[in-house]
């Protein structure tokens, strides 16, 4: 991979900058009242935190899923369309704001604060690595963050609070740890979170993040009523039914778990092999981290498990690996690129473009081998940081 030298990786962070504005350009200027050329609302996934808004403006109940179809069908309504809530009741704190709001302003408050957010996070991680490419290429490049636009998903907010989080242990742990505890929006990315701090020793940032959790919790409880945990209960039930049956879609999901169904694994062989990934990458995390002090290689190490941790992610979550992205970049570019690493750092930032085009029409899912390639390569940097 010699090849990709600095005029190769800035010829084409150009060209998939070009290439993603203009399919967002297009994408909004072929749209008729706010539906695009393929009958999808813009933002799709957005309608439901939107709903979600309207329902708790209106003191109904978002996890009622009835009451949560008819809700968002009198907005939108097309033929089996429906975007289903299981987000946790903190979240919902999120969303109250959001149904004071006619839909299209939400939706664009929503993304420019939750860009926000993750842009913060982005910066520093860049501002390390020292990298010649100006962020505002990166950002517009990365194939995944027009995939969290056109979906108006959480992905900006939940990777920037982990990645913020990440980066401020060591400075500022008590602020580490809100940014942590935040996140439990989204809690199947906090697998590895919880061990690594506990490894690392980092008992403030430990303290933080579960006062915060616990804070948020109890707003919520207090804000919509203790009830809305129990039936969060049953609803993340039917996630599970949901995720694991297929009925999102095992080509948009890109775990190791659905690339086994994609293939034609059973269940039980599905869920085998995701329990091996998983506990293979928590004890790689471990035996990396146990007794150490907490470093940016570590966060890194963290981070880019996460997703492979989990059963559950799609394509848009893959903003989150923009962080160990950058550390891996940072480190080939100060001490020199070691086996595979420019490769890893190649599929991991092109694989989101890809990913589900191949999974949904050709059956090949590609984004967990990217995932695993990345978190194997940064695992082997962090462990022997000189040739």
């Amino acid at each position: 991979m010699e090849w990709l030298d600095a005029s190769r990786v800035t010829g084409y962070l150009r060209l998939f900058a070009a290439l993603n504005t203009a399919m967002i350009v297009w994408l909004v200027a072929t749209s008729r009242g706010g539906i695009d050329f393929n009958g999808y609302l813009l933002g799709s996934d957005f309608i439901s935190f939107w709903t979600t808004g309207h329902m708790l403006v209106d003191h109904a109940n978002p996890y009622d899923g009835a009451a949560h179809i008819l809700a968002q069908r009198t907005y939108y309504s097309t033929d089996g369309a429906y975007t289903a809530f299981y987000y946790p009741p903190p979240f919902l704190l999120f969303c109250w704001p959001l149904g004071w709001l006619p839909y299209f302003p939400a939706l664009g408050l929503w993304l420019a604060t939750t860009a926000a957010v993750y842009l913060v996070a982005v910066r520093l991680w860049w501002r390390k690595a020292s990298l010649a490419a100006p962020l505002w290429l990166l950002f517009a490049a990365f194939p995944a963050v027009p995939i969290v636009i056109t979906h108006g998903q959480t992905a900006f907010l939940v990777a920037g609070l982990l990645g913020l989080g990440a980066w401020l242990v060591p400075v500022r742990p008590y602020l580490a740890g809100a940014m942590f505890g935040l996140a439990t929006i989204k809690p199947q990315f906090g697998l590895l979170l919880p061990l690594m701090l506990l490894a690392t020793g980092e008992w403030r940032v430990i303290a933080s993040a579960a006062a915060t959790a616990a804070m948020v919790a109890l707003l919520s409880a207090g804000t919509f009523g203790a009830q809305t945990w129990i039936d969060w209960l049953g609803a993340s039930e039917r996630a599970q039914v949901a995720m694991a049956y297929g009925q999102i879609g095992y080509g948009k999901i890109m775990s190791p778990f659905a690339a086994l169904r994609l293939l034609g694994g059973s269940m039980a062989m599905s869920y085998a092999v995701q329990g091996a990934v998983t506990l293979a990458v928590v004890a790689l995390v471990l035996k990396a981290s146990w007794r150490k002090a907490w470093t940016p290689g570590l966060a890194a190490l963290m981070l880019a498990g996460a997703p492979l941790a989990t059963p559950y992610v799609l394509d848009y979550d893959m903003v989150i690996l923009a962080f160990p992205m950058f550390w891996l970049a940072g480190e080939g570019l100060r001490n020199g690129f070691r086996n595979w690493e420019r490769c890893a750092l190649a599929a991991a930032f092109a694989a989101p473009a890809l990913a589900r085009p191949l999974a949904l029409f050709l059956n090949v899912p590609i984004m967990p081998l990217a995932m695993m390639l990345l978190f194997a390569v940064i695992w082997r940097r962090e462990k022997m940081p000189s040739r």
